[in-house]
C-alpha cells in the first residue's frame, strides 16, 4: 500500500510542482515527495521524526482540518518555522482516512495558485485516499464479510454462530458478554455506506490492546464489541474514551457523548443474539434516561428490560390524561421524580429546584385530575410504568 501511495504522491507533486505530503488521522507521516526545493523546518523534522509535534498539529486543527470536506488554507507561523499550507482532506464517501498536504513556497503570498491547481490532480487525490481506506481502516473486503458474518451471528443466523465458533477471537474465550457502543446522536446518518465505517473502524481502533475485547462490528447506527466477561468496567470505559475520540475524528463530528450498553454473560453462541439485544436495550435506556450513567449493564435499567422485550409500546389511560392537561410540564416530572426517589419530597424538590410546598400542590392537581391516588397501589404502578414507556418510546433506534 505505501508504495502506492509514494508513486501517487510523486505523481500529484510533479503535477503541482510542489513538495506534498500524506498523514493518517493521528498525524503519523504516511509518504511524501521528493521535489521540494524550500522546504521549511516544519516538513524537515516532519519527514525526520514521521510524526506531526503537538505544537503544529495544534495550529492546524484550529484551522479547522478535522471538519474539512474541502481544501482548507492555513497561514504561515513563523514562530513555529512553518510556511503557509494547503490541507486536502482525505476522504471516501465522506469517511476521512487522512490528509494531503501541499507546501507554499516561502515568498508566496496566499494559496490561490495551489487551490486553482489541485483539480488537475484529484484523480491522484481519490486514489490515494482509497488505498488508505482499504489498508487503513476496518474497510477492507475481508474485514467487512466478517463483522458481516458477526452480525449474522448476533442476529441469530445459526450457521453464521457456527462459523464464528471457530474464529481464534471467540473459541476458548467464554463466557463472553455484548457491549454496544452508541452515539445517540448519530443514528440517523446522511450517507450510511460512510457511518458504517466510521463505526467499524472506530471500535477496531479504541479496542486496539485491550485483550478483552476480542472482535468488533460496525452498523449504520452503533458499534459491537464481543468481550471476554469480567466483573470488572476498567477496560470497558477505556473503550468508551477510546472510541468517543476515533469515532469524531473518523465522522467529522465533534465528540460526543457515547453511550455503553453491557449484556449478561453467556457461555455457548446461542445466547449471542440475546446478549446482542440486552446490550442495545442497557444503551438505548442510557440515551434517554441520563440518570442511569454512560456505563451502563443490562440489570441496572429496571423495567426498561420488559419494554425491550414488547412488541408495542405500552400505554395507560390515567398517563394519557395527565399529558393533556399538564401543558405547562409540571406535573409529569414531579410524579416522575417521587417515583423514582420512593416519596422523598425534599429530594424531589431539590432536584426540579422548586420548594416542598410546591411538590405537595402538584400531587394534589394530579389527584384531583385523575380522581385517585397517584401514589397508592395500583394507580402508582401504572403512572410509574407508563412513565417509563413515554421515555422509552423516545429511544433511539438501532
Amino acid at each position: 500500500m505505501r508504495e502506492g501511495v509514494e508513486e501517487l504522491v510523486e505523481k500529484a507533486a510533479k503535477t503541482l510542482g510542489r513538495g506534498l505530503s500524506v498523514e493518517d488521522l493521528d498525524g503519523l507521516l504516511v509518504a511524501y515527495s521528493s521535489n521540494q526545493a524550500h522546504a521549511d523546518p516544519v516538513r524537515v523534522n516532519f519527514l525526520l521524526s514521521k510524526r506531526v509535534p503537538a505544537d503544529v498539529s495544534a495550529w492546524q486543527l484550529s484551522h479547522g482540518i478535522a471538519t474539512a470536506v474541502r481544501p482548507v488554507t492555513v497561514p504561515p507561523n513563523p514562530g513555529l518555522g512553518m510556511y503557509g499550507r494547503v490541507c486536502v482532506p482525505l476522504l471516501v464517501r465522506g469517511f476521512r482516512v487522512g490528509y494531503l498536504w501541499v507546501q507554499q513556497e516561502p515568498e508566496e503570498e496566499g494559496a490561490g495558485a495551489i487551490l486553482a491547481a489541485l483539480p488537475s490532480v484529484r484523480l491522484e487525490i481519490e486514489l490515494i485516499a482509497a488505498l488508505l481506506l482499504d489498508s487503513n481502516t476496518a474497510a477492507s473486503a475481508h474485514r467487512r464479510q466478517r463483522e458481516s458474518r458477526f452480525l449474522a451471528a448476533a442476529s441469530g443466523e445459526k450457521s453464521a454462530q457456527a462459523e464464528i465458533a471457530g474464529w481464534r477471537e471467540v473459541h476458548g474465550h467464554a463466557p463472553w458478554q455484548v457491549v454496544t457502543l452508541l452515539d445517540p446522536e448519530g443514528v440517523d446518518p446522511e450517507d450510511p455506506q460512510a457511518a458504517v465505517v466510521a463505526t467499524s473502524t472506530a471500535a477496531m481502533l479504541a479496542t486496539a490492546g485491550i485483550d478483552p475485547a476480542l472482535f468488533t462490528a460496525g452498523t449504520e447506527t452503533h458499534a459491537v464489541v464481543l468481550f471476554a466477561h469480567s466483573t470488572g468496567r476498567a477496560n470497558h470505559a477505556a473503550v468508551l474514551t477510546h472510541y468517543e475520540r476515533e469515532l469524531a475524528k473518523r465522522s467529522g463530528r465533534p465528540a460526543g457523548r457515547v453511550l455503553v450498553g453491557i449484556s449478561e454473560p453467556f457461555t455457548s453462541l446461542r445466547g449471542l443474539p440475546d446478549a446482542y439485544g440486552q446490550a442495545k436495550v442497557a444503551a438505548q435506556a442510557a440515551a434517554i434516561d441520563p440518570a442511569l450513567g454512560e456505563l451502563v449493564d443490562v440489570r441496572s435499567v429496571g423495567v426498561y428490560q420488559l419494554m425491550g422485550s414488547v412488541a408495542s409500546e405500552p400505554s395507560s389511560v390515567f398517563t394519557d390524561l395527565l399529558a393533556e392537561e399538564d401543558r405547562d410540564g409540571e406535573l409529569l416530572p414531579v410524579l416522575e421524580q417521587l417515583y423514582d426517589s420512593d416519596g422523598a419530597v425534599q429530594i424531589v424538590a431539590d432536584r426540579l429546584h422548586i420548594h416542598r410546598s410546591t411538590v405537595y400542590h402538584r400531587v394534589a392537581r394530579v389527584r384531583k385530575l385523575l380522581g385517585a391516588d397517584p401514589l397508592g397501589g395500583r394507580v402508582r404502578q401504572e403512572l410509574h410504568l407508563a412513565l417509563k414507556a413515554r421515555r422509552w418510546a423516545g429511544r433511539p433506534r438501532i
